[in-house]
Order: structure tokens, then C-alpha cells, then sequence
């Protein structure tokens, strides 16, 4: 492998955001009603993204005439076999280095050998995604998610100890094999080790903790952090938590939760951490809450210059993630924009 690849900062300037269309799993629901749900919440971030940015797609040969219906003329597609459509997780890490842009394979097993889950089309994603992209493939044994990850660009990246550590994706690996990979992998110096996630996210269609819902480094040892000021939510001790494990010279933003507490199944994780940093712009879940407007503006001055565009995520959510987690950016290389 090329020494020196790096994963830039998600604020620095991207060639485009990859996607993939749902086209079967528990993610398309049980009936024509639910589908549709999916295809119409999945079809928002396209658009929105793509106020900013190019959106490649990624489609199941089956579901191209659905995809073109719902996302029109302005978003390429890309033909490949699928079980899900969870880009930020079964898609390439990029990174660059001295040889351009490179794309970390990570193994991916349906987050920790879940039930319910298939992955042997979503395995190959990655490998796909980093040919069409043009980037050197590197590979790595550990299974991980891009969901798992957040990093600021200047050295440091965020991970929870429950998916990294959990013993259905890395048993028998230590804390420190895991960051000696990301070191090799990401580029990193350091790696914070978050205690947890959310609540909702180690229910049945969890991912047992990823990091993208519950912090995002924004640079500058800043930090937005999600919290949950009412104590009659579980995540009111998590967050606590959470806060005191960052480093102690970084500047914690608060990103309160949404006002929203339950749905049928019990707590929410709803969280507007989990958004999506683009060129010139950020991509937000939004709830339809009395919260979203404060947290709009939150990020607004979180990402000076850019305007915050917000997409209602709830049905997103409902399936067990967000907008960062249906997308992945590739960057930019130097030049390439101009």
C-alpha cells in the first residue's frame, strides 16, 4: 500500500456524494406505501445534495426504471447488485495521498452479523464504488462502517468502543489493533473513543453506536455535540457521558435533540448531528419539530458560509439512520474543481 493517504475533513470540497437507491431489504418496508415512503425520503437528499454537488447513485439493475422515475434527469446512476442502501456504510472511505484518491475496503458484515440483515451484494460496494471512482483500492480486515467513523482532518478520529470493539464485526481484536488500522488506514494520530450511542441504536435495526449521530467535528477542535437535556429520555445520562469523554481541549457545540421523545416503538434517536457537509452547502434532517429551526441555525453558524438546507428525515430515520448515513463524499483533488 502507498504511505500517506489521509481522510480529509467532510468540509473540504468534494468531486461529488455517492448514494444508493433502496431496492430491496426490510428498507422498501412491506408494502407498495411503505417503498414509495422510502423512495420519495431517498429521492429528497438526492435533490438536495445535488443543489451543491454531483450525486452518483448507485441502483440494482431491477430498480433503474423505478430510480429515473423518482430522481429525474440530473442524477447519474450506476448499475450494481444491492441488498440495502446505506451508502455511508457499505461504500469506500475515501481518502487522498501522494498517488490521488484512494478508497478504504472495509469488511463489512451487516453491522455485526445482524439477523435480519443480507450483505453479500453491499460487501462488494466498496470495491465497486472505488473502481468507478478511479481510486487506488486499499484493503483492510477490519470490519467497520462509514458510520462508525467521523474525523476532523487535522489528525484526530472519532469512534464508539460498541461497534469498533463489538464482538459480531472484531472479536478478538484489541483497542489499540483497531486504532493501529486506523492510523494506517484514515491517516490518523488520534482516536477518541467514545463510550456508546444512542439508545434507538441498539434496537433491533441499530447499528449498535455509530458515531455519526451523536458527534461531528467541524474543525478547529470544535465539535457539535448531540444532547439530550430531558431527563425523562435515556440518552439524557448518555449524552452526559459522551461530553466528558471528548478531549478536553476541543470546543463542545450542544446540538440539542429534537423536542420529540417517542414513536410507537419507544425512545427516538432523532438527531441533527447526522447531516451531511457539502460544497458551499449542509444537508440536515429535519422532524417536522418545534427544535428544527434552533438547530438550523446552530449549524448555520457551525458552517459560516454555507446555506443549511434541511430535508425531513423522520421516514429515514423510521429504517435506522439519517442523511449521512444514505451518503458518502468522495473529495475533491487539488485541481480538480477549478
Amino acid at each position: 500500500m502507498t504511505a500517506g493517504w489521509r481522510m480529509p475533513a467532510e468540509g473540504d470540497p468534494h468531486a461529488c456524494t455517492w448514494m444508493a437507491w433502496p431496492s430491496s431489504g426490510y428498507t422498501l418496508g412491506d408494502s407498495e406505501a411503505d417503498a414509495d415512503e422510502a423512495r420519495e425520503a431517498w429521492t429528497a437528499v438526492a435533490h438536495a445534495v445535488a443543489e451543491f454537488e454531483p450525486v452518483r447513485m448507485v441502483v440494482a439493475p431491477d430498480a433503474v426504471a423505478h430510480a429515473r422515475k423518482w430522481l429525474g434527469s440530473g442524477i447519474e446512476l450506476y448499475e450494481a447488485p444491492l441488498d440495502d442502501a446505506w451508502m455511508r456504510d457499505i461504500g469506500p472511505t475515501f481518502v487522498v495521498g501522494p498517488d490521488g484518491l484512494g478508497a478504504v475496503d472495509w469488511q463489512f458484515n451487516g453491522w455485526g452479523q445482524q439477523s435480519w440483515a443480507r450483505w453479500e451484494n453491499d460487501a462488494r460496494i466498496a470495491r465497486q464504488v472505488a473502481q468507478w471512482a478511479g481510486a487506488t483500492l486499499i484493503e483492510s480486515t477490519l470490519v467497520n462502517e462509514g458510520g462508525g467513523i467521523h474525523v476532523d482532518g487535522a489528525g484526530t478520529v472519532l469512534v464508539t468502543s460498541t461497534v469498533q470493539l463489538d464482538p459480531g464485526r472484531n472479536p478478538g481484536w484489541s483497542q489499540e489493533q483497531v486504532a493501529d488500522e486506523l492510523r494506517r488506514t484514515l491517516g490518523v494520530r488520534d482516536v477518541v473513543w467514545l463510550p456508546r450511542g444512542l439508545t434507538r441504536d441498539y434496537s433491533e435495526f441499530g447499528t449498535r453506536g455509530h458515531v455519526d449521530i451523536v458527534a461531528a467535528p467541524t474543525g478547529d477542535d470544535t465539535v457539535l455535540l448531540h444532547v439530550q437535556f430531558d431527563p425523562r429520555h435515556p440518552d439524557h445520562a448518555i449524552t452526559a457521558s459522551l461530553r466528558s469523554a471528548l478531549p478536553a481541549h476541543w470546543r463542545v457545540v450542544d446540538l440539542p435533540a429534537p423536542a420529540q421523545l417517542t414513536d410507537d416503538d419507544g425512545p427516538v434517536d432523532y438527531s441533527y448531528v447526522n447531516h451531511l457537509v457539502c460544497n458551499g452547502g449542509v444537508v440536515a434532517c429535519t422532524f417536522d419539530d418545534p427544535h428544527d429551526a434552533a438547530a438550523l441555525e446552530i449549524l448555520s453558524a457551525a458552517y459560516p458560509g454555507r446555506r443549511v438546507t434541511g430535508v425531513d428525515a423522520r421516514a429515514i430515520f423510521a429504517r435506522g439512520g439519517g442523511i449521512h448515513c444514505i451518503t458518502q463524499q468522495q473529495p475533491a483533488l487539488p485541481g480538480e474543481l477549478s
